[in-house]
């Protein structure tokens, strides 16, 4: 279903099967990488989920889409410009489509949104960064594997360095007013992302 989602998003700006085909070559591969735990395809596919079940909310889908696709393109847990990286490869490949300006203003400026995902004056970019924290409210098993495979990625690290890092991040969420800044998604997941949080502090 990724696959597919992609090829017709883009299909609709080129007919050009070779270029279609390198740039989603280009995103599995970076998904895929050895040093990836958590932000892989598996988490796109969690947000395509989660995003199409509030589809008719959405007031830009196609700039959702590439959002989706491209908002982890770049990914190293040693630099901190990861989002800022993405979002000028984003840039760079919707030029190349022919991708219309706005729409491509709109990707980029969702993709910098996810670097701390606060509460946004465009409702789709709250629904984006929503669903992209969607798997803290998940049952515990799922958050359980989320947050090793975040370990995994920061594996360069000694506990020393990472227990306070993390319990930073943490903390950070768990003072939050509300984590989610849609009705749909904060009634459903607000709770359950809280305790996941603290259960994940306590045993840190």
């Amino acid at each position: 279903m990724l696959k597919e989602t992609f090829v017709k998003l883009v299909s609709a700006y080129t007919d050009d099967s070779v270029l279609i085909n390198d740039l989603w070559e280009e995103v599995e591969t970076a998904h895929s990488g050895a040093k990836r735990h958590y932000h892989t395809l598996r988490h796109l596919e969690n947000l395509l989920l989660q995003l199409q079940a509030v589809k008719d909310q959405i007031q830009h889908w196609d700039a959702i889409l590439f959002t989706l696709y491209y908002h982890d393109i770049v990914y190293n847990p040693l630099k901190d410009n990861n989002e800022e990286k993405s979002a000028e490869l984003a840039v760079a490949r919707l030029r190349t489509l022919g991708v219309p300006a706005e729409l491509v203003q709109r990707c980029q400026q969702r993709i910098l949104a996810t670097k701390k995902h606060l509460f946004n004056t465009d409702p789709d970019t709250n629904y984006f960064t929503d669903a992209d924290l969607s798997v803290l409210g998940q049952d515990w098993p799922l958050y359980s594997a989320y947050a090793e495979g975040v370990r995994k990625e920061y594996s360069i690290y000694p506990d020393l360095i990472y227990k306070p890092g993390r319990k930073k991040v943490l903390q950070h969420f768990l003072q939050m007013d509300r984590i989610f800044k849609t009705d749909y998604f904060y009634s459903m997941l607000e709770t359950s992302a809280k305790r996941n949080l603290q259960k994940e502090l306590e045993g840190l």
